[in-house]
Formats: structure tokens, sequence, C-alpha cells
């Protein structure tokens, strides 16, 4: 897995990169009440707001971490966006991208950096 500085995760499956945030950002943000994800199909933009997540402290733009075709949505978070703050690393995964460019997760931190980042 590599994470980034905006608190996302990534983890490659196969030709797909899966995406969601980390268990830090969950903890932060508190109780997640809405999540809204991008439309299967659509051609992201690293750095572009991809997804919006609100919870009961505020609201946080997820950013594209990497050029790509969302492939795939975890439309469980729709009817049950709390599950971010149950399994941020497993189950609420938000999005699936097909990647233009592998070579973009380069620039993102392993598990140990993440911790030292956010340590």
């Amino acid at each position: 897995m590599k994470f980034t500085e905006e608190h996302e995760w990534l983890r490659v499956e196969g030709d797909e990169v899966v995406v969601g945030i980390t268990t830090h950002a969950a903890e932060q943000l508190g109780d997640i009440v809405f999540v809204e994800l991008p439309e299967v199909g659509a051609e992201i933009v690293k750095d572009d707001e991809v997804c919006v997540i609100e919870s009961v402290k505020a609201a946080s733009d997820i950013l594209a971490p990497l050029d790509g075709e969302v492939t795939e949505v975890n439309e469980a978070l729709a009817d049950e966006p709390g599950k971010v703050n149950e399994d941020p690393i497993g189950a609420a995964w938000f999005f699936k991208v097909k990647p233009a460019d592998l070579s973009q997760m380069d620039d993102y931190m392993d598990e140990a950096a993440y911790n030292d980042f956010v340590g």
C-alpha cells in the first residue's frame, strides 16, 4: 500500500488501484454521515477533487491520487457512510481506478513513512 499526504491509501489489485482514506483521517473527521463518490467511467486527473466526505465535524474533499478512469465505486457507502469509521482500510474503500500511469504511485509514502508523517 501507498499513502498520500492527504491521508488517502492506495492498493494495487491487478491492473486497478483501490483508493480509500486512512484510519487517521477517519478518526480526525469523526462520524461520517455522507460520502459522494465519482461516476463509474469518469476520467480523473491527479489532484482534482473526486469525492466529498461529510462528517458531523466537517466536509472534506478527496483528491484523485492518479490519472485514470474510475472502474468501480463502493455503492455500500451511499447507504452506510459510517462504514468509513468502522473499516477505512478494508470494506470502506471508495473507488477503483484504472491508472493511466502507475508510476505516479512512486510519489507516495509507504506505511512506515506515513506513520512517521502522522506521528
